[in-house]
């Protein structure tokens, strides 16, 4: 049996007083806290292993290489890749997408063509295909979304056509909560000849995901939203379409040989992993993948739907508060507003009772103007979060509101 008071024990964070309260963490969906595990194996590195990597023959850089390579098979077995090659290290989700997008579009998209997106993505999985569409001239097509939240999937199926090149769509919205079909999407736009990436940032910390049985082209996500540290993430792809990529950037481990008149390229993955590394970061990412194995996936989902369903029962009970985002299939994320009141002001005043959610627009400007608010209150729930910390939450956003009112 998984204790929660023993995994609480893991995080130190959770200990924090905050203007002297107990810290009451429900700001996972913009980044989850750390382990003392993934803390010390950063620790680790920088105080016995720190070197660079791949380029020395000496005792620190093998050590180091050794982890940085153990850490990318780790990241692949917990996806199901293939090959650990088809597990290029990034900055993050964003620095996965920006990867794909510039270096697929200057290869393959061509005037006329369309990339589809929903109407529920994170602003990093909008600009990107903006920017690439914006030079290649081709058109950035939308998925619209239902007043619950959900993708009108008639609409999809409408706009995937010929001219379709790839389907770049969120498996679990940041802002709703809404879990996609993304194995139909695969599905459908394959059987379309269009390839698929998928933005795993809100998922991969919360459920399986296994990319050679969903079938999907590329996938990318952030280390800290999985308990890892900031500034590394993962893009995902089948070798053969990696392959077929020209480098995203150029200096570092991504040559083979360079001279004045040509330069030959590395094999996958140094191809499209450029400079020095986050090394740090991709050890403490291997870290954080032991940790969510070693809880396991049964218990996470366990926990954070009850805590799901504990939450929207006890918010539906404050009068003029409204849910945004009440998608059948959903996760631990609760999103709403209160009549009369801007969600900053709540934010502000929760804050003094020590209590973190977010308040704005999460990155995700189109979604605020399709529900025509300006932002909302959002609290996102990890396994490590309680039922007695919603009851903290709910008197606190109480007493809030009488304040406000």
């Amino acid at each position: 049996m998984v204790n929660i008071n023993d995994i609480r024990k893991d995080f130190p964070i959770l200990n924090r007083k905050i203007k002297g309260k107990d810290l009451v963490y429900f700001d996972n969906g913009a980044t989850t806290q750390k382990p003392q595990q993934v803390i010390d194996a950063i620790s680790k590195y920088y105080s016995d292993e720190n070197s660079n990597i791949h380029r020395g023959v000496h005792t620190l850089s093998q050590e180091a290489t050794t982890k940085y390579e153990d850490a990318r098979v780790t990241i692949q077995k917990f996806i199901g890749a293939q090959h650990s090659h088809e597990i290029i290290f990034t900055s993050g989700t964003t620095g996965g997408i920006n990867l794909v997008a510039s270096s697929f579009g200057k290869k393959f998209l061509n005037e006329g063509d369309e990339i589809l997106i929903s109407a529920m993505e994170h602003h990093s999985n909008i600009v990107p295909w903006q920017m690439i569409c914006e030079e290649k001239g081709a058109q950035l097509k939308v998925i619209p979304i239902n007043q619950e939240g959900e993708l009108i999937i008639e609409e999809f199926d409408k706009l995937l056509t010929s001219k379709t090149k790839l389907v770049a769509i969120n498996h679990i919205s940041n802002t709703l909560g809404t879990i996609n079909p993304i194995e139909s999407i695969i599905e459908k736009a394959h059987k379309n000849n269009s390839l698929v990436l998928i933005d795993a940032a809100q998922s991969v910390a919360h459920t399986p995901i296994n990319v050679q049985q969903l079938d999907v082209d590329f996938l990318v996500f952030s280390g800290h939203k999985m308990f890892a540290p900031t500034g590394v993430g993962i893009l995902y792809g089948k070798e053969d379409l990696l392959n077929s990529l020209p480098p995203y950037q150029g200096g570092g481990d991504m040559i083979k040989e360079v001279t004045f008149e040509k330069t030959t390229y590395n094999c996958l993955p140094h191809k499209l992993e450029a400079g020095t590394p986050n090394i740090a970061g991709g050890i403490g990412l291997g870290e954080a993948v032991k940790y969510i194995q070693k809880i396991g996936f049964d218990f996470i989902q366990q926990q954070e739907d009850l805590l799901l369903e504990y939450g929207t029962q006890q918010l539906s009970t404050i009068e003029g508060v409204k849910i945004i985002g009440t998608a059948k299939e959903k996760t631990s994320v609760i999103s709403f507003v209160i009549d009369g009141i801007h969600p900053f002001d709540v934010g502000t005043l929760i804050d003094q009772l020590g209590i973190a959610v977010r308040t704005g627009h999460h990155c995700t400007q189109p979604l605020m103007t399709f529900f025509e608010i300006p932002g909302t209150i959002r609290a996102s729930f990890s396994f490590y979060n309680t039922k007695e910390e919603i009851d903290i939450f709910i008197q606190a956003l109480k007493r809030a509101l009488k304040m406000l009112i």
